[in-house]
């Protein structure tokens, strides 16, 4: 039975959702502060976390999980986990990212409308028994012009809202369609430079990466008219927050709201807090009752949907797949799997350099990123003592220099559906090519050079020969008295004539000696001998439980 450890305080509504799962044990830490070290240890015997931005999953805590399958967040930002060492450990990391979608578009509205009409200064003043009206004159919103940047579900949000306070909305972002930004009423730019100059107002709604740290950067502030104002409901560090405080004090930007900051709380050296044009909020934007019990409720149902259905929702380590879409892909996967495995045993040695992959006819319509991650896995397994799989695969590669590239085209030739993978290394290059026959059938199409059709399962033993009469029956009498029993066999000639050179694999129901082995390699028509163990068919795959 799968088990979920919930720290942080989660939202009893979301233990609901678990405890209505039968099949899941929850580890239920929600009420203590555990430590770094509590943290750790509990995690080794759990299959799934539930967290909020309380307890750090820091490269530390993750090293050696080797039980924990996926870390879900309860909220959008990630912060608070190592990515790279969770991707690393095979873990799959997920957030939910509707459940505070709402209330932190209406933080974002309620700050920059606080913030245009001095609504915080203005307060205090009345608490010190002042009345000074013309002091706190504020300015409308309604015909401003406002750059959101960064057009996800919050963006979107907050863009819809702004149209109906009856602002010009301008939109950055590099994956939005055009036709989705007219639904929303947003002029769409793929230059955040360009747009950035046309607006009174500035507000940021993207993760925090490399690419968007320092985002609005001193160079963007002093490039915005005068009199522009900022806003960041999104997280701390897309502002350059020393740049930005710099252009308030020079008067070029006339004011910033802020609700996230590098550091939270900030440092005391942070000079945003104690400029009079600033207002600042302890990141409130997801700190309704209704946010709250919404992600913890939308947490529950992705660590019970990926536990028990093997679904991956809302990942951001690697590609999310639905329940059914996982399924339709599984033979696919299946497939990539062994060719992996295959060309691993059969390149053992000669030195991996990189590796290629071609997707035709309906194995392109399948999720190739996810397939090419499951042939790696198998490629690298044999190499590596660390746990290979779907989510770390791609990382274990470039770790190691071995880059792994794919191609797609729906075009068939022979087989309405094939995957072909090819190996380079320091010795050569090797190609195996497989297709699915229904569901439960997979097929090895080609071998090198040659084309045949040969079971993708079990022991397999593959010999090169010269294709002269009588070998067949002196293979088959060899293994008959060492009592190996071959279930099936497939062979492939040079250019499909008699005569040349040819391979042939062998499915064999128990593993030949070594007196067997030697007695078919002294074969004086064989020049090559290999046995290659693959899973027998049907066999789950190892890992999600597949």
């Amino acid at each position: 039975m799968p088990r979920v450890l919930v720290t942080d305080g989660l939202s009893d509504a979301g233990l609901q959702v678990l405890r209505a799962e039968p099949s899941i044990e929850i580890v239920d830490m929600n009420k203590v502060k555990m430590s770094t070290d509590e943290v750790r240890q509990a995690l080794q015997e759990v299959d799934g976390v539930i967290v909020r931005s309380a307890t750090k999953l820091k490269a530390d805590v993750l090293e050696g999980q080797t039980r924990l399958k996926a870390i879900v967040r309860a909220g959008v930002g990630v912060d608070s986990i190592d990515l790279a060492a969770a991707t690393r450990q095979g873990i799959v990391v997920m957030n939910t990212p509707a459940g505070n979608t709402t209330s932190t578009a209406e933080q974002t509205i309620a700050m920059m409308m606080a913030l245009c009409r001095n609504i915080g200064p203005a307060s205090q003043s009345m608490r010190e028994g002042k009345w000074d009206r013309k002091l706190y004159t504020g300015t409308q919103l309604a015909g401003k012009t406002i750059a959101v940047v960064g057009l996800g579900r919050i963006g979107l949000s907050v863009a819809r809202r702004c149209r109906g306070l009856e602002m010009t909305v301008l939109g950055y972002d590099p994956f939005l369609s055009e036709e989705r930004a007219a639904e929303y009423g947003i002029e769409l730019y793929r230059n955040i430079d360009e747009m950035i100059v046309k607006c009174d107002l500035l507000t940021v709604h993207t993760p925090l990466t490399d690419e968007t740290r320092n985002l609005i950067n001193a160079e963007r502030l002093a490039a915005m008219k005068p009199g522009v104002r900022i806003i960041n409901c999104a997280r701390g560090g897309i502002v350059d927050e020393e740049a930005l405080a710099d252009a308030i004090e020079s008067g070029h930007v006339a004011g910033a709201a802020i609700d996230v900051f590098v550091n939270e709380p900030p440092a005391p050296e942070c000079r945003l807090p104690k400029l009079p044009q600033v207002l600042c909020t302890p990141h409130l934007g997801a700190s309704t009752e209704e946010a709250q019990e919404q992600v913890a409720v939308e947490a529950g149902e992705i660590i019970s949907a990926f536990l028990v259905r093997n679904e991956v929702r809302h990942a951001v380590n690697m590609v999310p797949i639905s329940g059914k879409e996982l399924e339709g892909a599984k033979p696919y996967l299946d497939l990539g799997h062994r060719l992996g495995l295959l060309l691993a045993q059969l390149t053992k040695g000669q030195g991996l350099k990189g590796a290629r992959l071609a997707f035709k006819g309906d194995a392109a319509s399948r999720p190739t990123k996810l397939i090419a991650n499951a042939f790696t896995s198998g490629l690298l397994s044999a190499a590596l003592e660390e746990n290979v799989n779907i989510i770390n695969a791609e990382m274990m590669a470039k770790d190691r220099g071995i880059p792994v590239t794919c191609s797609s085209t729906s075009e068939t030739e022979a087989f309405s559906t094939l995957v072909s993978a090819t190996v380079e290394t320091e010795q050569g290059e090797l190609t195996a090519a497989g297709t699915t026959f229904g569901n439960k059938f997979l097929r090895l199409v080609r071998l090198g050079e040659y084309q045949l059709d040969a079971y993708l399962d079990g022991l397999l033993l593959i010999y090169r020969h010269l294709d002269v009469p009588g070998l067949i029956g002196a293979i088959g009498t060899t293994f008959g008295k060492h009592q190996v029993n071959i279930s099936h066999m497939a062979l492939g000639r040079e250019k499909n004539v008699p005569g040349g050179n040819a391979i042939a694999v062998l499915n064999l129901d128990n593993e030949p000696s070594a007196d067997a082995l030697q007695e078919v390699k002294d074969h004086p028509d064989v020049t090559g001998v290999e046995l290659v163990h693959l899973p027998p068919a049907g066999a789950p795959l190892p890992w999600l439980g597949l």
